[in-house]
């Protein structure tokens, strides 16, 4: 009985933020080790069926950088990284999509419809989802600025959301594989972070949400911060309390904002029920960044 009071409560006290949420888009980035761990894995699967029951359109967006590694490793295809992105060649790129699009994507359709969704998933590729073009990676020095080759490693220029909202209202849950094509149709391995921010923002999302495996951004003194503007999160990132892999999250959080996206959150994946826990409590669990 105590059980039951303590599920019908949290419901209750859901019911302002569901209300609020209702007819919204949130864009959630999954990956880390929300993708591996089994019970993880299907915890994901029925937070994304809930938000869709209950009124709410989520669009997932996903990572899977171990599988690509592993595949890259079973047939022996050499694989290096400057500065957090992975050098791909043309041999690489197409283990990239075909591991991301043809095994990754799939597998997350799958659980999802498993789960009670109606799930599909897409690539850039699909009705020219996702347009890119290639990235440049300058690394300034004190002699000159080096320009670093990442091979077919793109960026986004443009998201088109038509494709996006016609499953959306056709009851349809999108699943994303970060991989692009630019105007002479070339392909690319793209940051799902970045995917995410792009997409988020080119529907006008209300929420965008990162997956990883920390609990959010840390302070100086290692205590989880809660709520940040995207100008603190841009001082976070210069002064060097943002480090590391924390730095492009960030970025692509601020980019979001700045773009139109409420609020965006970096939560950690290794929680269960943490979209949940993250839209529907007041303090939720990781760190938010608003304007």
């Amino acid at each position: 009985m105590d059980k039951d009071i303590i599920k019908a409560k949290f419901l209750i006290e859901s019911l302002p933020y569901i209300r609020d949420f209702y007819g919204k888009t949130i864009v959630i980035k999954y990956g880390g080790n929300a993708m591996i761990d089994e019970d993880l894995k299907r915890a994901f699967a029925l937070n994304i069926v809930l938000l869709k029951y209950i009124g709410i359109n989520p669009v997932v967006v996903h990572g899977g950088g171990p599988q690509i590694q592993k595949m890259l490793s079973a047939l022996e295809i050499e694989s290096h990284f400057e500065r957090g992105y992975r050098v791909t060649d043309e041999a690489t790129m197409d283990v990239v999509e075909m591991v991301l699009v043809g095994q990754v994507n799939k597998q997350i359709v799958n659980l999802i419809n498993l789960n009670g969704g109606m799930a599909v998933g897409l690539s850039g590729k699909d009705g020219t989802l996702i347009k890119a073009e290639k990235k440049e990676l300058v690394i300034e020095s004190e002699a000159a600025p080096e320009l670093i080759d990442l091979g077919k490693v793109g960026e986004v220029t443009s998201v088109n959301t038509t494709l996006i909202n016609s499953l959306l209202r056709d009851g349809f849950i999108p699943v994303i594989a970060p991989v692009g094509v630019d105007d002479n149709g070339s392909t690319y391995n793209i940051n799902a972070d970045s995917v995410a921010s792009a997409v988020a923002s080119s529907l006008g999302a209300k929420r965008l949400h990162l997956l990883t495996d920390i609990s959010g951004v840390l302070d100086k003194d290692k205590q989880l911060i809660s709520s940040m503007t995207w100008h603190e999160a841009a001082e976070a990132i210069d002064s060097g309390v943002a480090q590391g892999g924390m730095i492009p999250k960030l970025t692509c959080c601020i980019e979001a904002v700045q773009n139109g996206v409420e609020k965006a959150h970096i939560i950690d994946g290794r929680i269960e029920n943490c979209v949940l826990l993250e839209l529907f409590t007041k303090s939720g669990i990781g760190t938010e960044i608003r304007a």
